[in-house]
């Protein structure tokens, strides 16, 4: 959705709550996905994941989107390399290893982990497929770790993040989770305004 984000989420949600036939305080905890991705969507979500949560007196949690789309792919095991198509041909990854994160995310501009550290020993490749991106991803980190080239796990339906988001918090309920707060792995798009400021009316 390019716009009204904001406007729209919690129509979403009241609809989605009223399907499934409950009501706000029957919730134990909040799920929210912090991203990457849309400046503008994760903000709101998590904005209206927290206020939710205060107002309801139960704790949210904050899942990745590479979380989630590893989530969906089984968690593989061994050295898996999570990837998301980000703006402008660049591409989104994290490793992965034992079933957790062995790092922090991170972006590379040409689309493809150039450094070696990322391609050693990498058993497995995870992201949605598009026009084979998966499985060139799998055979380049192959090559740059001068090794066997990773299985390729191509998630088609990530329509199932929410589900996925949604069983990583349960998982997660009832130990310490820090408040979510959106996962920007790449510099903030924005500038201060140029022009002079409004002229505040009486």
């Amino acid at each position: 959705m390019a716009r009204g984000q904001a406007e729209s989420l919690f129509p979403t949600l009241e609809d989605l709550m009223g399907k499934a036939g409950m009501a706000w305080q029957d919730l134990d905890a909040i799920g929210v996905g912090v991203g990457p991705g849309n400046f503008t969507g994760i903000r709101i979500s998590v904005s209206a994941a927290r206020g939710l949560a205060l107002s309801l007196g139960i704790p949210a949690i904050g899942i990745s989107t590479l979380e989630a789309i590893f989530h969906i792919a089984g968690r593989p095991s061994g050295r898996v390399a999570v990837f998301l198509p980000a703006p402008k041909g660049s591409t989104y990854f994290q490793i992965f290893a034992g079933g957790r994160p062995l790092g922090p995310a991170f972006l590379e501009a040409d689309g493809l982990p150039r450094h070696p550290q990322w391609a050693d020993g990498a058993s497995a490749v995870v992201g949605p497929e598009k026009d084979g991106t998966c499985r060139q991803i799998a055979i380049d980190l192959g090559r740059a770790g001068k090794g066997p080239v990773p299985e390729a796990l191509a998630v088609d339906s990530l329509d199932e993040q929410a589900k996925a988001i949604s069983a990583i918090a349960a998982e997660r309920f009832g130990s310490r989770n820090e408040r979510p707060k959106p996962l920007y792995v790449r510099p903030v798009n924005a500038a201060p305004a140029q022009g002079p400021p409004p002229a505040i009316l009486p």
